[in-house]
C-alpha cells in the first residue's frame, strides 16, 4: 500500500481527506500536525485520537515554535515587517514552517505521496505546493478538497455517511492561531466594508479603562527580558507580552491584501505581542541605525514580506536579506519603554548606550558643538551644486 503524508488538524477539510484518502484511495495515510503556536497539549492530544479514529496508519505531532521563530520570525522582527504597512504575516508564515515539517516528514517516513487540504481558492494551495516541489521533488501531491472542488455541506454530507462523528456546526468565525498572531475570518470581511464586532476577537478585552507601561529589552535586535523578567527563548517573551498586551484589546485590525493567485481578501486579526514588539523594536533602530542602514532595512523589508507572503522562503536571495538584517543588529541594543492603552499604545522612548541622539555631539534645534555656522554654509553650498546648475541653465535656456 502507498504512502501518503497529510498535513493534518483536525477539521473539516483535513478530517475529509483522511476518510477520501484511505477508503476511496486505498492509501496509507500518516498524519502529521505541525504546532507553530497555535495548539495546546489538550488540543493535540485531541487531534490526535481524531486522527486515529478516522483510520490514519500513524500521526506525528511536531513542536515547531522556537525553529519557527528561530527561521522565520526573528528575521520578520530584525526587519519591522508589516505586509502593507498592516500585516504581520501571521498565517503565510506559519503555513511555510508547516509545510517544511511536513516535507521532511514525507522524506522520514519514504512517502511517495503527500497531501493537504487547501482548496482552490486562496494563498495556502500555492504554499504548500511550491514549497513541497522544491524540498520533495518528484512525491505527487494530493489535494482532494481543491481538486473535487467540494463545498462545505458535500463534504459534511460524505463524512456522515461514512460514520464519522464531529461537530460539524460552521463556527460563525473561523480562527487560526500562532505565535506571531490570530487570523479571523467571517462575514464581516467577506466584503469591502465592515468590522469585526467584539465578539470575533479571540482575545477578550478584559482592561477597560486601565493603563500600563511596560519595558522591552533588545540585545542586538532580540527580546532578552519584559519588565525585567528573563526568558530562556524569544518565544517566550512573545507570549508574555501578547499576555498583556491582548487583554487591552491591541493589535486588532483588518488586513486588506493581494492574494497569490490575483484576487483581493479582507482578513482581520489580532496580533497585540507582534505589534507592540515591531513598533518597540523599530523605535530603538531609530535611534541606534544610521539614516542609510534604515533607509536600506525598509526597501528590503517590503520586498522580504511580500515575497514570504507568496512562498518564496526558500528562494536564496531571502538568506542574503536575512544575513543583511542580522548585520545591522549589530547596535540594536537598549530598552524601549511603552505605554498600555485600551485598543492602543505609544512608544514612550528608548535607553540605549549606542543612542546615537547622544546630547554630547549636541542637541536638535540649538547649537552644536561638532560644527560651526561656516561649516554648515560651506556644505550646502556643495551639498546643492548640481541642482543650482540645473537650474541655472534651465533658466538661461528661457532667454
Amino acid at each position: 500500500m502507498e504512502k501518503v503524508v497529510l498535513g493534518f488538524s483536525g477539521g473539516l477539510d483535513t478530517t475529509y481527506c483522511v476518510k477520501y484518502l484511505t477508503e476511496d484511495k486505498a492509501l496509507e495515510v500518516h498524519s502529521l500536525v505541525v504546532n507553530t503556536g497555535g495548539f495546546t497539549e489538550e488540543e493535540l492530544k485531541k487531534i490526535e485520537a481524531h486522527a486515529y479514529a478516522l483510520g490514519v496508519k500513524s500521526h506525528t505531532s511536531v513542536d515547531a515554535v522556537k525553529g519557527y521563530y528561530d527561521s522565520i520570525i526573528k528575521y520578520l522582527i530584525y526587519g519591522n515587517v508589516l505586509k502593507n504597512n498592516t500585516y504581520p504575516l501571521s498565517v503565510s508564515a506559519e503555513r511555510l514552517s508547516q509545510a517544511l515539517h511536513i516535507a521532511a516528514h514525507v522524506k522520514t517516513i519514504g512517502a511517495n505521496k503527500v497531501a493537504h487540504g487547501s482548496t482552490g481558492a486562496g494563498n495556502d494551495q500555492v504554499r504548500f505546493d511550491m514549497i513541497f516541489q522544491i524540498m520533495i521533488p518528484g512525491v505527487e501531491i494530493l489535494t482532494p478538497i481543491r481538486d473535487l472542488q467540494l463545498s462545505r455541506e458535500a463534504e459534511i454530507t460524505y463524512l456522515k455517511e461514512k460514520g464519522v462523528q464531529m461537530n460539524f456546526e460552521k463556527a460563525a468565525y473561523s480562527i487560526n492561531k500562532g505565535l506571531w498572531g490570530t487570523s479571523v475570518g467571517g462575514k464581516e470581511t467577506l466584503h469591502s466594508k465592515g468590522i469585526l464586532p467584539e465578539l470575533a476577537w479571540p482575545t477578550p478585552m478584559t482592561k477597560e479603562g486601565q493603563q500600563e507601561e511596560m519595558s522591552i529589552d533588545f540585545e542586538k535586535g532580540e527580546i532578552k527580558s519584559v519588565n525585567n523578567k528573563t526568558f530562556s527563548h524569544p518565544t517566550e517573551a512573545i507570549q508574555y507580552i501578547q499576555s498583556i498586551a491582548g487583554a487591552y484589546g491591541i493589535g486588532r485590525d483588518i488586513h486588506v491584501g493581494d492574494t497569490i493567485i490575483g484576487i483581493k481578501g479582507r482578513v482581520g486579526f489580532e496580533a497585540a505581542g507582534p505589534m507592540v514588539i515591531l513598533k518597540a523594536h523599530h523605535a530603538l533602530e531609530k535611534h541606534v541605525l544610521t539614516k542609510w542602514q534604515l533607509s536600506w532595512k525598509d526597501q528590503l523589508a517590503q520586498f522580504y514580506g511580500n515575497w514570504l507572503h507568496e512562498g518564496q522562503i526558500l528562494d536564496p536571495v531571502m538568506r542574503d536579506i536575512e544575513a543583511y538584517f542580522t548585520s545591522a543588529q549589530e547596535q540594536v541594543t537598549g530598552n524601549v519603554s511603552i505605554q498600555l492603552h485600551p485598543y492602543r499604545f505609544q512608544i514612550i522612548g528608548i535607553e540605549s548606550a549606542n543612542d546615537l541622539m547622544s546630547a554630547k555631539f549636541g542637541k536638535y534645534g540649538e547649537m552644536n558643538t561638532g560644527w560651526t555656522g561656516n561649516d554648515v554654509r560651506g556644505f550646502t553650498k556643495i551639498f546643492g551644486n548640481q541642482v543650482s546648475i540645473f537650474h541655472q541653465i534651465k533658466e538661461s535656456n528661457k532667454k
